[in-house]
Order: C-alpha cells, then structure tokens, then sequence
C-alpha cells in the first residue's frame, strides 16, 4: 500500500504555463497532477495512454473531437490513447488528478531509435 499526499491538490506553474507533477509510476499505471491556471492554456498532445481525469478543482470546458463539455470539481472523464483533448475556456484554477493505463509515456516510441 502506498498513501499519495497532495495528489490533486492545486499547485500555481512556475516558470511555465502549466504544472504537471508525477506522483506515482508502476508499470501498469501512473499517478500525477496537472494544474492550469484560470485564463491559461492547455499545450497538451494526445498520449499513447489511456487516461482519467479526476477535477479536483476549478471549473473549464473539455473539448474532443466528439464534442465539448464543461468540467467542474468532481468530474471524472475518460480519454482513450491517441484521442485529441484539451481544456479551454479556465474560469477557475484548475486542478486534475491524472490516471494513466498503463504508466504514462510507457507506450511512446523510444525516440532514441533510429
């Protein structure tokens, strides 16, 4: 067993325009935070993961190529790998624990091939 302190829990970016913290990496998941603040943007590529966000905190609006939806602390929401997303429109400090099958990045092509 392992408790996560902090999972979750709003953190303001330093010296970048987003914070994304890594708490837990195993092989089969991943654990982390991604904090935008309001009016901040959101410079994420799609992952080679499935994911689930967790809104802890803050209010945006997700948009897919399926359509768009707002977000609010207690929303949980499913992306499949290789599904494009972002959070626009950031009218409150956003806070999202980030749940990553398998670990995150675990699925990229080694980019240290070829």
């Amino acid at each position: 067993m392992q408790i996560i302190e902090g999972a979750g829990r709003w953190t303001a970016p330093v010296g970048a325009a987003n914070d994304w913290v890594e708490h837990l990496r195993v092989p089969d998941l991943s654990v982390g935070t991604y904090c935008i603040p309001a009016g901040g943007l959101d410079d994420q590529s799609p992952h080679t993961e499935d994911e689930i966000y967790v809104v802890t905190a803050g209010r945006a609006r997700i948009v897919t190529p399926d359509g768009a939806a707002e977000v609010c602390p207690g929303s949980v929401i499913f992306v499949p790998a290789g599904e494009e997303h972002r959070f626009d429109e950031v009218t409150e400090d956003l806070a999202l624990l980030v749940v990553f099958g398998p670990a995150y990045g675990s699925r990229a092509p080694d980019r240290r091939a070829g």
